[in-house]
């Protein structure tokens, strides 16, 4: 097996961990960081794939500005566990 074999085994069980990881972290900004790094494995396949100008879109509006207005948003809002 070459290493782009290996690259193309790897990548996807860790873009499906991270995805996991995201849904399991009981931290909304943990998870969003973990989607980030879901983006940032997705772009990097896009990449190994040859479609460089998806690679770049992805990591630039999927790990990126998406993260960025989830945090944002995270932020912008209160916590409600002791109210009721």
């Amino acid at each position: 097996m070459t290493t782009i074999e290996i690259i193309h085994i790897v990548l996807p069980v860790l873009l499906v961990a991270s995805a996991i990881v995201a849904v399991l972290f009981k931290d909304l900004i943990a998870s969003a960081i973990a989607l980030a790094v879901m983006s940032l494995l997705l772009s990097l396949e896009f990449y190994i794939l040859q479609a460089p100008d998806v690679a770049i879109a992805e990591a630039g509006i999927g790990a990126c500005i998406t993260t960025a207005i989830i945090v944002l948003a995270i932020r912008s809002t209160k916590r409600m566990e002791g109210e009721a």
